[in-house]
Formats: structure tokens, sequence, C-alpha cells
């Protein structure tokens, strides 16, 4: 069980790190690069990368943390890696709450983007953008803050557990 328990922890921190990677990504690169171009530039590559995102690269380190926190949890109770339990419910918590932003937040604006035609007039273009680019842009930050977290804690966690650390306290 503790080798279930190390490659669960292990596979949830690898999703936690790409996933903060990609979404720090956007914060200060992605983003920033695209508030440069013009309206239609903005609406249309957007667009396109939220449609060409939703593939198994991202769904998979995006997704599978979540049940293998859920996993990670369980063992934890059941005596692997105790001291480790607060930080991987932490994590849980964390990366729950990045899914939750995705979902409630990003996903909407992207849909509401993705309505927009590709042969729209300018100013409904930059009416499209303005409702999107400031909130999504927000949004992501958080998203990004909580996926580094989460893989802070993780390593932790780790930590803890590959040192057999029962309890918090000396």
């Amino acid at each position: 069980m503790r080798t279930l328990q190390t490659a669960v922890l292990l596979a949830s921190a690898g999703g936690a790190a790409l996933m903060a990677g990609l979404f720090c990504a956007f914060s200060y690169a992605v983003m920033p690069g695209l508030a440069r171009g013009e309206d239609r530039a903005f609406v249309r590559t957007m667009q396109h990368i939220n449609r060409a995102i939703i593939n198994g690269w991202f769904l998979t380190p995006f997704l599978l943390p979540l049940p293998l926190l859920v996993l990670a949890t369980v063992l934890a109770v059941k005596g692997h890696s105790p001291g480790a339990l607060p930080w991987i419910v932490a994590a849980l918590v964390l990366h729950g709450a990045a899914f939750l932003v995705t979902g409630t937040r990003n996903v909407p604006l992207n849909d509401a983007l993705d309505k927009v035609p590709a042969d729209a007039a300018p100013d409904l273009l930059r009416e499209a953008r303005a409702a999107f680019e400031d909130r999504w842009v927000m949004w992501n930050t958080v998203r990004a803050v909580l996926h580094t977290a989460s893989f802070g804690v993780l390593l932790w966690a780790l930590h803890l557990h590959s040192t057999g650390v029962r309890e918090l306290t000396p």
C-alpha cells in the first residue's frame, strides 16, 4: 500500500504541476501577448485555443488528480502516511477549488466567446472581448494560484510520506 500511496501522490503532484504551469503561462505570457492584438485576432485566437485545449493531454492532468487525491486521503486515513493527511486534504480542497473556478468562471466565459461569429462587426468583437478578457484573466490567475498551492502542499505531503512522519508535532 505504501507504494500505491507514493504513486498516487506523485501522479497528483504531477497533475497539479502541469496545471499550475499551464495556467501560469497564460497569466504571464499568453494573455499579455494577446492583449496587444486587435479585437478580431484576440477573439479568434481564444476561440481556437478553447476548442483545441479539450483533449487528453489537458483533461488527464486536470481531472485525474481529483479521484487520486480522494484515494490518497483514504489511504492516509487507513494508516498510510497519516502525517501527510492534512496536506493531502489541503491539496484536494485546492485542486477542487481550481476545478470549480474553471467550471463556473472560465468555461462559461469561453462558451460565451465561442458564440461570437467569425465575421462579427468590430463593435460586437470589442464588446465580446470587453466582457471576456479581464474577468477570464482574473479567474485564470486564481486557478493558477490554487494549482500552484496544491502542488506545493503535495510536495510537502510527499516529503512527509517519504520520511514516514506519523504526526505533525514531535
